[in-house]
């Protein structure tokens, strides 16, 4: 099923009823299309009232207004978990199977993003087995490349297989 920008549920209701992020750390705004097993297309505007630059002096240097590299990486990495997890969301860490970030490699930066720009992320599945996918994609901003992403390993596992182990009862 292809899911364009024209159709009603495809921003934020549907993103946080398939995974469980929420703000402020939700980095991804828009589906922009989805086709489930295969790829998806995703934005996010960053915004100059983003909680990274509540810091930052008046008279900072332009420069000090590049979005973090961990938050592209980030909000890449959400767009890789909604379509591994598109079919069969779960918008709740604590109950069914949670998304874990296994690996990602072969990550390569071409410059940087500021307030005003809007992340155009592709994610492709490279190969899906069981409750593991491998993914790969890019990031544009205004048509320049960003980021590349060689491989990301994205595994689901039952909550119930994370959960500490009950405490022995002392005697």
């Amino acid at each position: 099923m292809n899911v364009s920008a024209a159709e009603p549920d495809h921003g934020l209701h549907r993103i946080k009823n398939t995974i469980p992020h929420r703000t402020p750390i939700l980095l991804v705004d828009q589906v922009v299309e989805a086709v489930p097993g295969e790829r998806m297309s995703t934005r996010k505007a960053v915004s100059g009232n983003e909680p990274c630059y509540a810091a930052l002096a008046r008279d900072a240097p332009p420069a000090a207004y590049a979005y973090p590299i961990a938050f592209v990486i980030e909000s890449w990495a959400q767009s890789a978990v909604l379509l591994s997890t598109w079919e069969n969301p779960n918008p709740d860490v604590l109950a069914g199977k949670v998304e874990l970030a296994g690996s990602i490699n072969d990550v390569a930066f071409d410059g940087h993003a500021y307030p005003g720009d809007v992340l155009e992320h592709t994610v492709r599945m490279v190969k899906q087995a069981g409750d593991t996918a491998i993914l790969a994609g890019e990031t544009h901003v205004g048509g320049r490349r960003l980021l590349s992403v060689g491989s990301f390993v994205v595994a689901l596992k039952d909550v119930t297989e994370l959960l500490p182990a009950p405490a022995a009862l002392s005697v």
